[in-house]
């Protein structure tokens, strides 16, 4: 599955842009859905001694999932095409390789 083609089926589950604090709602969706992720992690390390066999990746596929749901919706409210996020994120680490700076901190590495 392409990116857009994912971005065009998660709109059909979204609210729409012309919902009341859409723009709120799906940036908070995101946030929440990846804290729901650190969470899991947090308990991995608390419960299972941070064991990566007992990793529930099934679980962790689901929560990325809606992270992702999130992301795609997102971007299409803000009208940016989840293809260009991927292709211009990929080129952007790409360079970062090739200049050695992969490491660090800062957006403009």
């Amino acid at each position: 599955m392409q990116f857009s083609e994912y971005q065009t089926a998660a709109l059909r589950t979204g609210r729409g842009k012309d919902a009341k604090d859409e723009l709120v709602h799906l940036v908070l969706g995101l946030v929440g859905e990846a804290g729901e992720i650190a969470e899991k992690f947090k308990k991995w390390v608390r419960d299972l001694d941070s064991d990566e066999s007992r990793i529930d990746r099934a679980d962790i596929t689901k929560e990325l999932g809606d992270v992702l749901w999130y992301v795609a919706v997102l971007a299409d409210y803000l009208d940016i095409n989840l293809d260009d996020v991927a292709t211009k994120n990929i080129a952007k680490l790409a360079d970062r390789q090739k200049r050695g700076a992969i490491k660090g901190s800062g957006d403009d590495r």
